[in-house]
């Protein structure tokens, strides 16, 4: 017993020691990294570039918004304020008119938002999107409440999406997608050979609709007459090139012209008439 206690005691002595190898891993890692030259990018001169996916600012397309009113419910920090109006227009063949909705007004916060991005998320419509703008701090709390036109504006900077990555799966065809969803029937009529179709349950016969009493017709309403108008050429090219000279990207700066030029198609528009 005592010559095993022994033994046990002298085996861990036999071990190699390796007391200052994980310290010389660590400074040549440093060493490494503190010859490396440092790169320091001169900024505002030089903008970054920033890949497509940035979470930078939540842009708003105006005309894919049919306001549903699901972003502002499912907002955490009920920091988004929609107001809307309805309007019936008449439709081009007769009949019922149809009663729309008009997005009057749509803000964000940013003094609340908090940047989960459930808003872009739950949209149905692809009327909310990730813009990489950052540049929108103010010097008052209060301004950073931007409106739909401030909104419409950072579209213009919302990049494409990247290529697929190289390996990944091929999302299949519409097209088959459609004949794996469309039922038996489909399976049937595309293969007739495997049998015939199943019977399809006999019609359950219903009383015929009971005429009601014939109401006297309602005056519609007039219909809001929309005037068409195209972009102002002349404050587009005007605006376009003094934001160039600003130092404005292209496409920020084409927007922005693009909206400055409908303004004042509208404000003539209005005028004339």
């Amino acid at each position: 017993m005592a010559v095993d206690e022994r033994d046990a005691r002298q085996a861990p002595e036999a071990e190699p020691k390796s007391t200052g190898l994980g310290l010389l891993k660590g400074l040549s890692v440093t060493l490494k990294h503190a010859l490396r030259p440092s790169i320091t990018q001169q900024y505002p001169q030089e903008k970054p570039d920033l890949p497509p996916r940035t979470r930078g600012v939540i842009a708003l397309k105006e005309a894919n918004c049919t306001v549903c009113y699901k972003c502002s419910r499912e907002c955490p920090d009920w920091c988004i304020y929609i107001d809307a109006h309805k309007e019936t227009h008449e439709p081009a063949s007769g009949g019922k008119g149809r009663s729309m909705k008009v997005l009057d007004r749509f803000a964000i916060d940013y003094a609340l938002c908090m940047y989960c991005g459930i808003c872009v998320e739950v949209c149905p419509f692809d009327a909310l999107f990730w813009s990489p703008e950052f540049e929108y701090s103010e010097y008052d709390i209060v301004e950073l409440t931007h409106e739909k036109e401030k909104l419409e504006e950072w579209t213009y900077a919302v990049l494409p999406p990247p290529m697929i990555e190289d390996g990944a799966e091929v999302p299949p065809e519409p097209s088959a997608v459609a004949q794996d969803t469309a039922g038996p029937a489909a399976a049937y009529a595309a293969a007739p050979s495997a049998g015939p179709a199943p019977a399809a349950a006999p019609p359950i016969a219903t009383p015929p609709p009971v005429a009601a009493p014939a109401a006297p017709a309602a005056a519609a309403p007039a219909p809001v007459e929309h005037a068409e108008v195209t972009v102002d050429q002349e404050t587009y090219d005007r605006v376009l090139a003094e934001l160039l000279e600003q130092g404005t990207d292209r496409r920020v700066a084409e927007g922005r012209a693009k909206r400055a030029g409908m303004v004042a198609a509208r404000a003539k528009a209005e005028g004339g008439s």
